[in-house]
């Protein structure tokens, strides 16, 4: 591939919260995680698993379970005092957590507990680190395929929304539904399927914004 060819990939995904009614082949998905699977990870750890739900009832009680704790939250703040911020969480926020509702496939995107030779032959021994430590590098590893699959899925002209609604609102009530273990952490949901609408486009920093040279 020419810089060129993956510049225009890059610079033309976007998040798409509109899906068509078109289904989402069993092929497509295995060819997006294929793709995922070869990102890099801390010391080959490859901390990542997915779960593809296809089924539009799941998703949608997925949908159901999200909505029922945004409500529970926004009793609760109404309960504080706190009546403006309860509305704008359900009327603002609520959409966007929800925005996987309408896609013909949910991936559920896992990290796996982090496992290293250095870990274990120089870092434990040293007790250098905390499960905290451990538990990000896990994150970061999986975070770094889930990129992956977005830009093949959109190399196929496919759509995807990564969301942390579910898993920030819902996620034990995600876990139990999908008998996800307490060893894996939950890191986002994407939803994946064909656009029903042009996205548009989206201002960016610039490269002299984010980029220091230091010589």
């Amino acid at each position: 591939m020419l810089f060129e060819e993956f510049k225009q990939l890059a610079q033309t995904r976007r998040s798409i919260r509109d899906f068509s009614e078109e289904s989402v082949t069993v092929c497509d998905v295995e060819d997006i995680i294929d793709c995922a699977r070869y990102a890099p990870s801390d010391t080959n750890s490859q901390t990542w698993e997915f779960i593809a739900i296809m089924n539009r009832d799941k998703i949608k009680e997925i949908e159901r379970m999200t909505w029922n704790q945004l409500h529970i939250l926004a009793e609760a703040a109404e309960k504080k005092g706190l009546v403006r911020e309860a509305k704008m969480l359900l009327k603002s926020f609520g959409p966007y957590a929800t925005a996987f509702s309408h896609a013909p496939v949910l991936i559920v995107c896992l990290s796996t507990p982090y496992a290293s030779k250095f870990r274990e032959r120089i870092f434990d021994p040293l007790e250098f680190g905390n499960e905290v430590i451990w538990a990000d590098e896990s994150l970061k590893s999986s975070s770094l395929a889930i990129q992956n699959m977005m830009l093949a899925a959109h190399s196929k002209g496919l759509a995807t929304c990564p969301l942390s609604g579910p898993v920030l609102l819902a996620e034990q009530a995600l876990r139990d539904y999908l008998s996800i273990s307490e060893e894996k952490a939950l890191n986002m949901v994407v939803a994946l399927g064909h656009p029903a609408v042009q996205p548009k486009t989206m201002m960016r920093k610039t490269v002299s914004e984010i980029l220091t040279f230091i010589e």
